[in-house]
């Protein structure tokens, strides 16, 4: 029995920030995937870590990551990728969350950014609250000082929420981020589109999700 679903922000109630990186990189005649090489590479202390656990400023982080992404083949400033990071809301992810909140409870994790250090580039607007207002419980990485895949992230929110891990679902668009939570025994979903997420949601809940 089903008493959680948990999911991620950006690239799961939203498109993915990784087509607006791939333009980017084409536009600027990059090295293909070079952000998310950059991103991955030592992620657990790289630029990226560092700025969603609100180690480093938005200056430290800009120089960091020019510096990483040099290193693996272009620089890229990392004051330049933050614009590409805020994508559009899935409407039919919403319904989905919506319907969800009606019978479970529901939790956010999100890697973010420290809104202070990024201002403009936050992506967060009226209509985003309102769904992050779906929530029982949402943790944020730049506010808590912690990020997925840190095991320790995803225990604060089934201990918040009062659930058996093992009865719960996890949603991520991302394979890393995914394991730790498999592994405390949550049912898994890597989303690739909403039609595919809300199939393995629906299959995974019992519900009708649209």
């Amino acid at each position: 029995m089903i008493e959680a679903v948990i999911w991620d922000f950006g690239g799961v109630l939203t498109t993915s920030p990784f087509e607006a990186f791939a333009r980017f990189e084409s536009e600027r005649g990059l090295p293909a995937d070079i952000i998310r090489r950059t991103n991955a590479h030592n992620h657990w202390e790289n630029a990226w870590a560092k700025f969603e656990r609100a180690e480093v400023d938005l200056e430290t982080f800009d120089q960091l990551f020019a510096a990483e992404s040099l290193a693996l083949g272009a620089e890229v400033r990392g004051k330049e990728v933050l614009p590409l990071l805020s994508g559009d809301l899935r409407p039919e992810m919403v319904e989905a969350l919506t319907r969800v909140k009606a019978r479970f409870k529901t939790g956010c994790i999100t890697n973010n950014l420290p809104a202070n250090a990024i201002g403009s580039h936050s992506g967060r607007s009226l209509y985003v609250a309102e769904v992050m207002a779906l929530f029982d419980h949402i943790i944020e990485s730049a506010k808590i000082g912690l990020r997925k895949p840190d095991p320790r992230i995803y225990q604060v929110m089934v201990e918040t929420l009062g659930v058996d891990p093992k009865r719960c679902v996890y949603l991520d668009d991302l394979g890393v981020n995914l394991k730790p939570a498999r592994d405390m025994g949550m049912t898994t979903i890597k989303v690739a589109n909403a039609p595919q997420a809300i199939a393995e949601l629906e299959a995974a809940t019992g519900l009708v999700l649209r």
